[in-house]
């Protein structure tokens, strides 16, 4: 029986259609930058929020509607929760999907019973993705939830702990592998410090990188050769987290030597916390090798925490597709849905709405920012802003060699610098306006 009788497989009506569960600019065939919008931005809905995430905040209960669920935590209802998802992401036209062990399967009270209630929940998982196509972009294990971790998981300060997350940890990867999943990813969610006078900050950097060598090892063994991918997050639920940003991460990995193995999911929200843009956080991991994918959201500008909620700013959007494309697109990677609709939205047509409106806002996105570079509109203006470098004394100094004597005789020579010319911020920002007024 549907869920969801009344809402039809999305389909693509054009930027004149009217219909709210039609899509006005994401036709997933339309080919650009030689490559299928549905190749380029990879959808991927995510578990936990859509279907886990019942309204409740720290000031009142649930108020999700949800009538697929028997007010149980038994292994059935989440076998039946589970065909329901199925039929929202066939009717999103979603690719993939996305989940945390525990938002599938019931916890157990025991490591062996949640494993028994994990393999119980993959046979459904499994069976749907067989009959749909949909595929899994990444599996991952919740660290932070159950109060053994309140100290962190693989940075905690109990050694029992420690194990518990790497069993853990075990099984989400075999699972994770029996799936197809084409990615692996880790949320430190308390990999982090409220006070340093009870912590050793060291001590718990050394057995985070232990523990990342660990899960390494362990998916060579079994034969899994998906992406490994961390997600930066400055803070919240801890003050400090070891992944706060794109650079620490990419700086953890390097110390640690695990840059041959892991690359980034980079989440706009995160990004706001950390103080950053999101096309800063795309930008920097582009240019380090370690792109790898994103968690498409946003944060309400007026809230100071990671609201999660569905990005529908075209402005938004389209930094971060032009970014995305400067740097070779995604890889095993997706733009993976880690939003879900606002408390007051509790029917469950607001889990179409707003999917479709994001869906929209990315493919919308990506238009403008192919529009964008093949007019050379950005990139020109760039590469010209830095014609110093390309010859003379810049390029000199770009092929190595060159001393501070060096720079000192070329400049007694020349007197003084050349006039710097402006950068033309203003006018950069105009320019896309113009393109997001195109249709």
């Amino acid at each position: 029986m549907s869920a969801f009788p009344d809402v039809p497989v999305i389909p693509y009506e054009g930027p004149d259609s009217d219909n709210p569960l039609a899509f006005r600019w994401y036709n997933p065939d339309e080919e650009i930058e030689g490559k299928s919008m549905r190749d380029h931005l990879r959808f991927s809905i995510v578990y936990w929020h859509t279907f886990r995430g019942g309204g409740a905040d720290p000031f009142g209960v649930a108020t999700a509607v949800r009538p697929w669920e028997d007010g149980t935590d038994s292994v059935e209802n989440a076998q039946q929760r589970a065909r329901v998802a199925f039929e929202l992401f066939e009717k999103l036209q979603a690719p993939y999907y996305a989940f945390h062990d525990r938002d599938v399967a019931p916890e157990g009270a025991s490591l062996a019973e949640s494993n028994r209630n994990l393999d119980a929940v993959a046979d459904v998982l499994e069976q749907e993705q067989q009959r749909s196509g949909v595929k899994l972009l990444w599996g991952t294990a919740n660290m932070f939830t159950n109060p053994r971790f309140m100290h962190g998981a693989a940075t905690t300060c109990n050694a029992d702990v420690f194990a518990f997350a790497g069993a853990q940890v075990k099984k989400a990867l075999e699972v994770t592998l029996r799936l197809g999943g084409e990615n692996y990813v880790f949320w430190g969610g308390r990999e982090g410090y409220q006070s340093l006078y009870n912590t050793d900050m060291k001590r718990e950097m050394d057995h985070l990188g232990a523990f990342m060598h660990m899960a390494v090892d362990y998916a060579k063994e079994i034969g899994f050769k998906g992406q490994f991918l961390i997600e930066p997050k400055p803070k919240e639920p801890t003050k400090h987290q070891y992944d706060s940003d794109a650079a620490a991460c990419l700086n953890f990995l390097r110390a640690y030597d695990l840059m041959d193995h892991f690359k980034l999911n980079l989440e706009t929200n995160h990004a706001t916390l950390a103080g950053h843009e999101m096309m800063h956080e795309i930008d920097y991991a582009g240019a380090q090798g370690g792109l790898g994918s994103i968690d498409a959201n946003t944060g309400d500008p007026l809230l100071g925490w990671d609201t999660d909620q569905f990005g529908t700013s075209y402005y938004l959007t389209t930094q971060i597709m032009y970014y995305i494309l400067k740097h070779g697109g995604l890889g095993s990677g997706g733009v993976n849905f880690d939003a879900k609709v606002r408390r007051e939205s509790f029917e469950p047509i607001d889990l179409f709405h707003a999917h479709v409106g994001s869906m929209d806002a990315f493919a919308k996105g990506l238009r403008i920012a192919a529009a964008i570079r093949a007019d050379n509109a950005i990139e020109g203006f760039v590469s010209n802003r830095y014609s110093s470098w390309d010859e003379g004394i810049g390029a000199k100094i770009e092929a190595g060699g060159v001393t501070l004597t060096d720079l000192e005789a070329y400049m007694l020579e020349k007197g003084d610098a050349d006039a710097n010319q402006s950068g033309r911020q203003e006018m950069l920002e105009n320019l896309v306006n113009r393109y997001l007024d195109r249709r």
